[in-house]
């Protein structure tokens, strides 16, 4: 009978050795990727500042004397960590396939393939859709205030730190249904638990919304709205698929009988 698993025992050391490789060659491809949007980090903030530009704030400044450096450094990063998140994904996927069984890596590669879309998709609806909302409101202070000019000044640090928490905020808001199927997969969660406890998911989301948007009603529901939306995706992805190996056992006793 032909094993699902290779049951030969690797020693630690080779463990300690398969992992370094793994973890050198993640590094590499960030580190090629980083010099890559390093060159064009000008261009990347450009089109990160670019839902700022169309909500009427032309303007940008720095105090710092090196912020304007560190900025790019930082957008740099942050561009070449997505751009090498496929290869790193790889890399975790080549260390860990080989001590799980042919049915868990089943289970495993399509979150691991999900992971990258769903976190896209938030990220561009946080671009798109939540970012001009939320710059609108907040550009919205500006004026005469007791006949003092209030102008908004935003320093390129302070705007980077805004995009970047709104882009990794709604991109891991958006995993939420890779998290739920894992836990299920994994036994913390069932899906009886998963439906009683709607109440529950609601408020929990709408605090995760109010950390990771401005105290606007409008950005908050923007999130909250596709992440509960998400939840019930989970529900019926969870029910689709946990429903298969019920029907074959089934059948499987039917046959027998």
């Amino acid at each position: 009978m032909i094993k699902d698993i290779d049951e030969t025992k690797m020693p630690l050391l080779d463990h300690l050795i398969e992992l370094r490789r793994r973890l050198l060659w993640s590094v590499v491809a960030l580190a090629a990727a980083f010099f890559f949007c390093l060159y064009f980090a000008r261009d990347i903030f450009a089109f990160l500042a670019q839902p700022l530009l169309k909500a009427g704030q032309g303007k940008i400044i720095y105090t710092d004397i090196f912020e304007a450096f560190f900025v790019e450094i930082k957008v740099a990063f942050f561009a070449a960590t997505m751009l090498a998140f496929p290869v790193i994904a790889t890399q975790i996927w080549r260390f860990v396939a080989p001590g799980l069984y042919a049915n868990e890596k089943k289970a495993f590669l399509p979150f691991l393939l999900m992971t990258p879309v769903l976190f896209t998709a938030g990220a561009a609806m946080a671009y798109y859709i939540a970012m001009p909302v939320a710059l609108k409101f907040l550009l919205g202070f500006s004026g005469n205030v007791g006949g003092i000019q209030q102008e908004a000044l935003p320093g390129v640090g302070n705007y980077l730190g805004f995009v970047t928490k709104f882009l990794f905020g709604f991109g891991v808001a958006f995993l939420l249904p890779v998290l739920l199927m894992l836990l299920e997969r994994a036994g913390i969660v069932t899906l009886a638990q998963l439906r009683a406890g709607r109440r529950y998911a609601v408020v929990a989301i709408a605090a995760v919304a109010a950390v990771l948007t401005p105290p606007d009603i409008m950005s908050q529901i923007l999130l909250l709205v596709p992440m509960y939306l998400l939840y019930e995706l989970a529900i019926i992805a969870i029910r689709l698929t946990s429903q298969a190996p019920v029907e074959t056992e089934a059948a499987d006793a039917t046959a027998a009988d």
